[in-house]
């Protein structure tokens, strides 16, 4: 071993460091979604979205076989296609980050809000909060990036292991009773809170839950750090879900025994801290969650602006995107970045649900495309060229394809009216919200031609 590998991450430091990128807000932000759209089949849509994360998660694996180079889907999809299908692919990946920074800073916005007993559903607190968290990240957040996700860690951590052993010492000391059966007949202003269940309905549960699996994907993107990544990535990476799995659906269990009406009509952001009749309790659950969702909100102010930067590097954007301030901060991706994770959850009214459900669907594109990749590897079929690595008909093609039928179900079965549509009071679909549909329009095709053109322009000149 040389020293250069030696100071690899073996395998079960790769496993840790999958589990660190997985759990993140989701599990603080999906449970009371999901049991309001599957009622008792929650604990069942939880698994079968491990599943898929895992499927997903092992052709991002197989594709880290071939190519190294950081990037993930950006880097696998313009090795396997050339530079045009890369450069859409990575400003899609650009597009998903801001995707999930607003979604983590109106999870944060709204939470505060909440601790201080404001209204965390009113617009305009809600634009205001916008504003103070992105001058605090600036102020702040890169200089003490680090310490911040050191706590952040501690704070997630803390929250869920909090979640399960309170539950453990009610049901010793007050023997509460288990409410799982009463779940999908539970009642709100005379009506049952749990729909009937269609496909639809179950779908949209199912990717509500796989939003806080989301993070694998980003994972393999390391693989250069990494000790014998093609052997150790298809196997560190499904365990690390499974292991997730296991927390989640932990959690998730825990609030719908204890008090599964709670968790369904709650306001606050953060459902599963509602569960708990005491205070001091669930606003300890509260904070570790807020600290956990801050310092992700941190890092994706780190992450985000820098793939627009990085491409702009390899001289796929303007240069002018790689201009830095004298504090070497990269002022301009992040404004950018920062106007994208604003105007986007305004798009959608600061819906949880919607901002939920549409950030995993925004990375469903780079779930199809990479398992292709993957595919065109194993055929030798590549644009460029790739490692020489082991092939596996399993991991290289079965996987891929089962990915790829799973993710196309998935679309087709989704409900893109809901997503898109105006609901009124009731929670029926009176209209359409074209400027939600707008800003879809700009992150899939407007935003990808105007960096396109900017930069075919600046080679020009």
């Amino acid at each position: 071993m040389n020293e250069k590998t030696g100071d690899k991450l073996g395998f079960w430091l790769s496993v840790l460091l999958a589990i660190n990128a997985i759990i993140g807000s989701g599990i603080f932000l999906t449970p009371g979604n999901v049991v309001q759209q599957a009622g008792s089949k929650a604990l069942v849509v939880y698994f079968i979205a491990t599943i898929l994360a895992a499927i997903l998660a092992i052709s991002f694996a197989a594709a880290s076989k071939y190519v190294t180079k950081s990037g993930a889907a950006y880097a696998y999809s313009k090795a396997a296609f050339g530079d045009k299908i890369g450069f859409y692919m990575g400003v899609l990946r650009y597009f998903s980050a801001s995707v999930a920074w607003s979604v983590m800073a109106v999870g944060v916005i709204k939470s505060t809000i909440s601790i201080f007993g404001g209204d965390p559903n009113k617009a305009l607190s809600v634009t205001a909060g916008f504003l103070v968290l992105m001058a605090i990240i600036n102020l702040f957040g890169q200089r003490v990036l680090k310490w911040v996700m050191n706590l952040a860690t501690i704070g997630k951590l803390a929250a869920l292991i909090l979640i399960i052993v309170a539950r453990v010492v009610l049901l010793i000391t007050t023997g509460a009773s288990n409410h799982l059966s009463e779940v999908d007949q539970i009642t709100q202003n005379g009506q049952k809170i749990v729909p009937t269940l269609t496909t639809t309905t179950f779908v949209m549960a199912i990717v509500s839950a796989f939003y806080a699996f989301t993070g694998f994907e980003s994972v393999a993107s390391g693989s250069e750090d990494m000790k014998e990544p093609e052997k150790n990535l298809p196997r560190a990476i499904p365990l690390a879900i499974l292991i997730i799995a296991v927390v989640y659906i932990g959690v998730v269990a825990v609030a719908m025994v204890m008090n599964p009406k709670a968790l369904m009509t709650t306001k606050q952001v953060v459902a599963v801290a509602a569960i708990f009749n005491n205070e001091i309790l669930r606003d300890a659950i509260l904070v570790g969650a807020l600290i956990s969702m801050f310092g992700i909100n941190v890092a994706s102010s780190f992450n985000a602006p820098r793939i627009l930067e990085a491409m702009a590097r390899k001289g796929q954007m303007s240069k002018a995107l790689t201009k830095r301030t004298k504090n070497n901060f990269p002022i301009r991706t992040f404004f950018i970045s920062v106007a994208l994770a604003v105007l986007i959850p305004m798009a959608f009214e600061y819906s949880m649900v919607n901002l939920i459900t549409l950030s995993a669907m925004v990375r469903f594109l780079g779930f199809i495309v990479v398992p292709i990749a993957v595919i065109q590897f194993y055929r030798g079929k590549a644009k460029e060229d790739v490692l020489n690595a082991d092939k596996n008909v399993l991991t290289d093609v079965v996987v891929p394809i089962l990915s790829i039928v799973i993710v196309v179900f998935l679309l087709i079965e989704y409900n893109w009216k809901a997503q898109f549509g105006v609901a009124n009071s009731a929670g029926q679909i009176v209209g359409v919200n074209w400027y939600a549909i707008a800003m879809m329009i700009f992150g899939f095709v407007i935003l990808p031609l105007i960096m396109a053109w900017i930069s075919r322009r600046e080679r020009k000149n």
